[in-house]
């Protein structure tokens, strides 16, 4: 099984390319959201999180905008956090390998926003970088609400920016030419990883 980490910088469509690779058959793991349902109510992250961080969890659920408002600034808390997810997450995305593998998929994606800046590409067999030209990025992500220049300039600093990604990527997904051209480009990617996947397998049988 091939595991692919997908990522891009804000405003460049990787939540939308990661659905155009789930449509394909190659079963996509999202990061966020999995840690968006830890966080939820009846979530396993909930309990200790508030044990943690006391006057976080509001209604069965944290509050993200308070959680982020005790780490943000604070190593030695945002360490403590992380202490308490990241084994939760990667449960979770054990749980998901082992469901893929079950399936029989040839390929999964894991899409990570912060793969390079968490070094997750060294733990991937392939990388996806989703790009477009930085005009395009920035009309996308001003004409959110609640979004202004220096927010955006803000997020983009904590990036690693669009040029060293793409400079890293196996694959470069350009979104700036419509959907059907980046769903073009999402099958020749899968069409390359299912042949490398069958040179591999070959190979093996040699053996």
């Amino acid at each position: 099984m091939i595991t692919v980490g997908l990522t891009g910088s804000i405003g460049m469509g990787k939540s939308t390319t990661a659905a155009m690779f789930a449509a394909e058959g190659a079963p996509v793991y999202d990061a966020d959201a999995a840690v968006h349902l830890l966080y939820s109510q009846g979530g396993a992250a909930v309990a200790p999180v508030e044990a943690a961080f006391p006057g976080v969890v509001r209604d069965g659920a944290v509050d993200r905008a308070a959680l982020s408002a005790r780490v943000v600034g604070d190593p030695k808390a945002l360490r403590w956090l992380e202490a308490i997810v990241h084994p939760l997450v990667a449960a979770d995305r054990g749980a998901f390998f082992d469901q893929a593998a079950a399936d029989g998929a040839q390929i999964v994606v894991l899409d990570i926003p912060l793969l390079f800046e968490t070094g997750g590409e060294a733990k991937v067999d392939a990388v996806v970088v989703v790009s477009a030209p930085a005009e395009v990025q920035r009309a996308r992500v001003l004409a959110r609400p609640d979004m202004d220049e220096a927010k955006l300039d803000a997020i983009l600093a904590r990036q690693m920016a669009d040029v060293e990604k793409r400079a890293k990527a196996h694959y470069v997904i350009d979104t700036s030419r419509g959907l059907d051209a980046a769903r073009d480009q999402v099958r020749a990617v899968l069409a390359d990883l299912r042949q490398r996947a069958a040179l591999a397998a070959a190979r093996e049988l040699d053996h």
